[in-house]
Parts: structure tokens; sequence; C-alpha cells
């Protein structure tokens, strides 16, 4: 508890700006001011170019199956709740079902993979999960699975298998998480994505709550 009474946030969101490291050919983060009041409007008001993918953000189903719900029609309740993080560094290329600790009916599980998120430049080697290992989750009654990586797959996959699995499934996707400061346990999750019709995933402000 913080000295407040309040329970500790830890952000595991990613800063949106320029520079931001995006997934190789996506739309770069810009932001561009278009009322400013140092040139005499009352306010301040900018506009934005992203990715749908940018930082911490929530895949919709629409993403990996053409036809399948947008990130504006899930359901939120995934999105909210305890959650279990999972020291994986070192676990290799995939996360497989021997990595899992005991879950112990958590619905919603994330991995930390990198030793510091790479917040300078993108990384080409990430750690991904296993297809295998979304089923032992799904079996084990997971609504949602999350990383710090930039997907659930290998960068070079082109069959997707871990995104189809979760589909298979109906488990909601959070990538490009920070958990670095994040010791392994259990926490409230709040990682809501927003309501873009049509969108096939969207950014979130990830926190994690500590529980009372």
């Amino acid at each position: 508890m913080t000295p407040q009474g309040q329970r500790r946030l830890w952000d595991i969101s990613q800063a949106l700006r320029p520079g931001l490291p995006v997934w190789p050919g996506d739309t770069a983060f810009q932001q561009a001011g278009t009322w400013q009041m140092d040139g005499g409007s009352p306010v301040n008001v900018s506009a934005l170019t992203l990715s749908t993918h940018s930082g911490a953000h929530a895949d919709a189903p629409l993403h990996y199956a053409s036809g399948a719900e947008d990130i504006a029609s899930v359901d939120l309740a995934p999105y909210l709740g305890t959650c279990l993080v999972v020291d994986a560094r070192g676990a290799g290329p995939l996360i497989l079902p021997d990595h899992l600790p005991e879950l112990d009916g958590v619905e919603r599980v994330l991995f930390r993979t990198f030793a510091a998120f790479p917040h300078g430049a993108w990384a080409d080697n990430t750690v991904a999960i296993a297809p295998a290992t979304i089923d032992a989750l799904a079996a084990a009654g997971v609504r949602l699975v999350g990383l710090d990586g930039p997907s659930i797959d290998p960068q070079t996959s082109k069959t997707m298998d871990a995104h189809l699995a979760v589909l298979r499934h109906d488990i909601r996707v959070l990538e490009g998480l920070v958990l670095d400061a994040v010791p392994p346990g259990r926490y409230e999750l709040i990682a809501l994505p927003l309501p873009i019709v049509g969108g096939d995933a969207s950014p979130v402000r990830a926190v994690l709550r500590e529980l009372t």
C-alpha cells in the first residue's frame, strides 16, 4: 500500500512519442499541432498519426481473421481483473507449456521476456508463445494473454499459429507491455482498448494495481 493508503500502481504502457519503435514498415507515430496557444488560439489541439498497434496495444480478432470482431465490439471484461505476471526470461524462442507456473484459476496471464524493454530501438529477435501454450492456457480458463514483445507469434511467422490459437479459444491479446519494474505475481490488470469502429487493434493505457 502507498503511504496514502492507496494501492500501488505500475504503469506498463509505452510512451507514445516521435521515434517510437514500430513494426518494420508500419506507420510511424507523429503528432502535429493544429491549434496552438502561441499562435493566438485559446487552446492547444493536436492531430495524431499512428498505427493501431502502436506501443502497448490490444489486438482485435479482426487483426487475424477477416470478418471477426473489431476492437469496438469486443467484451471489455477480459481487460479488467486479476492477472498473473510470469517471468519468462530465458524461456527461449517460444514460451512452452512447461514454462507455465500453477495458474490457480487466474484468467489473465502476462509474460515478461525482455531483460530490459527496448524503448529506443526495434528488437528483431523476440520471444513468442507456442500454440500449445495457448491451448494449455485456454484449458486452464485463461481469457487474456499478454507479453512485452511485439507479437505472440515469431516476427518471421507467416502462418500466425499463436494468433489462430487465441482466435479458436476466444482469448484476448495484449502486446508491447513494459514489465521491467513488475515483480512476478498477481495484480489487478486495467488495460482498456479504445472503441475504434473497424479497428483491428487499439493502443491501451495499461496499468497493474496491487491486490488488497
